[in-house]
């Protein structure tokens, strides 16, 4: 098996995730015939499936959201299992992290770990893909989200013609790295109009959490 690509999002087929995968694997395909598997950690029986396309890929891709500054938990038990002793790994390991922030620099932190991570293992590093801003793409408008599905696209194509990530696209989809002075001012003024907070509060009302907004739990609990 020359690719397979692991995604590490809770959501399943729901996730953010699965839709760059998708599009990573339509340019792909423009240039590969060649199946590439795509397995979710979330779900029965994850490790033992996961385990079993890691060993057998040349090459594995992990995606995965940012959370609380670095990955879901069924991630970092993942990598755990693959680190220890006796698992067969693949030459070549590369990541693709999102995150409904809209700046880089959040994920550049994990980013480093990774790097590490694959060093540890003795393999071959193939770099990690940031992209910012991108909770909330299912319920964009198509004019909101060609260039960001036509940069996956050709992410995918670039990929499957040269075995690696296009140094050009990863960066420009780490841009922006830090938002500007003048849309830090624009999102202050905006947050006072409930605009930047739509998305959430919809969740929380769909979830039923609206009502639990400000409780604390942990206040009063002891040390």
């Amino acid at each position: 098996m020359k690719l397979a690509i692991i995604n590490g999002s809770p959501r399943r087929k729901k996730s953010n995730s699965k839709i760059l995968i998708e599009r990573f694997l339509k340019g792909y395909y423009r240039e590969c015939t060649d199946e590439v598997p795509v397995h979710y950690l979330a779900g029965q029986k994850r490790k033992e499936e996961a385990l079993s396309l890691f060993e057998q890929a040349e090459t594995v891709l992990v995606v995965f959201p940012l959370y609380t500054d670095c990955m879901p938990g069924m991630v970092k038990e993942f990598f755990e299992e693959v680190s220890k002793p006796g698992i067969i790994r693949p030459r070549r390991i590369g990541f693709i992290v999102q995150s409904g922030f809209p700046e880089a620099i959040h994920s550049v932190y994990v980013e480093r770990y990774l790097a590490k991570f694959v060093k540890r293992l003795k393999r071959e590093y193939l770099g990690t893909v940031i992209r910012g801003g991108v909770e909330g793409i299912q319920i964009m408008p198509p004019g909101m989200t060609r260039k960001l599905f036509s940069h996956f696209e050709e992410l995918g194509r670039y990929f499957a013609e040269h075995d690696e990530f296009s140094p050009e696209i990863m960066e420009v989809l780490r841009k922006p790295y830090t938002l500007s002075g003048r849309r830090r001012m624009m999102f202050n003024l905006l947050k006072h109009t409930g605009l930047t907070n739509f998305y959430w509060n919809s969740h929380l009302k769909k979830n039923g959490a609206w009502e639990k907004r400000f409780d604390r739990p942990y206040e009063n609990a002891q040390p």
